[in-house]
């Protein structure tokens, strides 16, 4: 990214509808944009892009890379649609990314690299958890240890998800009271190499069942995979809003999977 502005912009606080009240405004340095940055009042920006600041939007890809869009002027009055396409200024929320890693290793890769600045990432990376381990105590691993705190679950709904007992123990343990200060929400992002993405609907049969009897409840969130963030932001907040608002929806009686059910 070539340097091309004084300042960069990633997210936005909106004060009321069309009425912009805050930017989280990065360095001038591009060449050490992070996650971080400052929230500024639009009144400051204004006053910088007075005296011939110039302030471009970023956004970032699914290698991680912070990529230039359209610059903020006045006479825009900070409402373009680039701009409003930039997720909002909330907590990052603490998340637990389930996947199934021999067949969707690159997708979880891909959409932790899109979401640094919008999740805590909880998750369990390949090599953490030992195959030779005994189920229970995996169990109470991934409960006690990945789980305590998490807010939301987020899963990867590949071909195989569905038939994947760890997967199955993710959701249980994420439904479970003992988690944090409550439930966990569940959203589910059906990757583009599931038959079921991008056709309007969900065939339940092919989706792990314990989080389909929860997608029929209400209480759990399905939704097609997307590299825009700002979407992906509001279906994160979608699912943490849930698992309050809902919880009485929540089920999670099924028997926990003994086994995988394919390969």
């Amino acid at each position: 990214m070539s340097r091309t502005a004084d300042y960069f912009v990633s997210k936005l606080k909106w004060k009321k509808k069309g009425v912009v009240e805050s930017f989280l405004v990065h360095s001038n340095d591009y060449a050490s944009i992070d996650d971080n940055g400052i929230e500024r009042q639009k009144s400051w920006v204004i006053q910088q892009l007075r005296t011939g600041k110039i302030f471009r939007c970023i956004h970032k890809n699914e290698q991680g890379q912070w990529c230039k869009g359209a610059p903020l002027t006045l006479s825009q009055n900070f409402n373009s649609k680039d701009n409003s396409a930039l997720p909002l200024i909330l907590p990052r929320r603490k998340s637990f990314i389930s996947y199934y890693h021999k067949d969707n290793q690159t997708d979880k890769e891909h959409f932790k690299h899109l979401t640094t600045d919008l999740i805590v990432n909880k998750s369990v990376e390949d090599g953490d958890i030992k195959s030779d381990l005994s189920d229970e105590y995996i169990k109470q691993l991934i409960l006690k240890g990945y789980l305590k705190d998490t807010t939301v679950l987020i899963l990867l709904l590949g071909n195989k998800t569905k038939c994947r007992k760890h997967i199955d123990w993710e959701i249980s343990g994420a439904l479970n009271l003992k988690v944090g200060d409550g439930y966990a929400g569940v959203l589910g992002l059906i990757l583009p190499s599931h038959p079921d993405y991008n056709t309007g609907k969900y065939t339940s049969s092919k989706h792990p069942q314990r989080f389909i009897d929860n997608v029929e409840t209400g209480y759990a969130i399905i939704r097609n995979y997307t590299t825009d963030r700002k979407k992906l932001q509001e279906y994160i907040e979608l699912a943490f809003a849930n698992r309050k608002a809902q919880a009485d929806k929540r089920i999670n009686s099924r028997p926990q999977m003994k086994k995988n059910t394919c390969t």
